[in-house]
């Protein structure tokens, strides 16, 4: 798959800023005395559903009416951030909206999406089990199945990178979580569209990995899902047009446990007040793991998502 070029990240931008600006980035003194070097963290918390996703839906669904191809349902599978962004995005062009999700997942991400007015339905132990019931389920209702990889989807995610990197051209290294890996090929995007210097860094659940197996091993590598905490990178499958982007671009990979996402959610509070979810604090797990190699660089993180459950933020925070 082509990466998108400057001019459609561009015009992408255009697309997203008609529901909502350009997020923040600040430098976090506090965090960055844990690294012992400059760490600036994109706050992707802060869009209309707390996460990033949201970007990519709304391109996506423009692209359908562009073409004159919206439908009158569409169907997706997530874990939760993905299915706000379809949900908002269907609301937005009233199409009708159904979104599977496995058992247990988060009833807050849930509550959100059924907000949008999206029907919520929970389906299979598993992000893999979820994804191919809404497939079979959007086949038999003659519905569309909007993927959770797409090019459009990886256009309208680029924006935020683009806006990191244009705001903060001194950046050396960036971490990004890989979940399916729409986040991660944009940031490369970004940066290959911009010219910019920084090394990107891939980062994994140590309890979900599909993609570094993957990589390693030069293939898509079925790997089990175990995390706890990190719901946005509990894939067990790696989506092969993501795994050739992210061979080719990505500086290394870095695993992080739950432990360490946990820390990492407890640094972010009491550094910056924001809340972050498990996957929203993966990028600086892996920062904090590899801070020994960080010094005199300029760092940059994403809080790529907020939207953790109450009760785990608590038992959390509480250690």
């Amino acid at each position: 798959m082509n990466l998108p070029t400057l001019s459609d990240i561009e015009s992408a931008a255009r697309v997203v800023y008609r529901e909502f600006q350009a997020t923040p980035q600040y430098r976090w003194a506090t965090l960055g005395t844990h690294l012992g070097t400059d760490c600036w963290v994109k706050h992707e918390n802060h869009t209309p559903v707390g996460a990033f996703k949201i970007r990519g839906g709304l391109t996506y669904f423009d692209r359908l009416r562009q073409d004159n191809a919206l439908p009158r349902e569409v169907l997706s599978a997530t874990r939760g951030n993905h299915g706000q962004s379809i949900a908002w995005a269907a609301r937005a062009h009233g199409v009708a909206c159904t979104i599977v999700v496995p058992h247990g997942n988060s009833t807050e991400k849930n509550a959100a999406m059924r907000a949008l007015g999206a029907t919520v339905i929970e389906h299979g132990a598993d992000f893999q089990a979820s994804r191919e019931h809404a497939t079979a389920l959007a086949a038999e209702r003659q519905a569309h199945m909007v993927p959770s990889y797409h090019f459009e989807l990886v256009r309208g995610v680029s924006t935020y990178w683009w806006e990191f990197f244009t705001a903060a051209p001194q950046l050396d290294v960036v971490y990004v979580p890989i979940g399916l890996g729409s986040g991660a090929c944009a940031a490369i995007a970004a940066q290959r569209a911009l010219g910019h210097r920084a090394r990107i860094v891939g980062v994994v659940s140590a309890h979900a990995t599909t993609y570094a197996d993957s990589l390693a091993a030069g293939h898509v590598v079925e790997a089990p899902v175990t995390t706890q905490l990190a719901d946005g990178m509990a894939v067990r499958i790696a989506d092969p047009q993501a795994l050739a982007i992210l061979q080719a671009h990505l500086d290394h990979v870095v695993k992080v446990t739950d432990a360490e996402v946990a820390h990492a959610m407890r640094l972010l509070y009491t550094g910056t007040h924001n809340v972050a979810e498990g996957a929203g604090a993966a990028s600086f797990a892996a920062a904090l793991q590899e801070r020994g190699q960080l010094q005199g660089q300029v760092v940059g993180t994403t809080l790529c998502g907020g939207n953790v459950d109450a009760d785990v933020l608590a038992r959390v925070l509480t250690g």
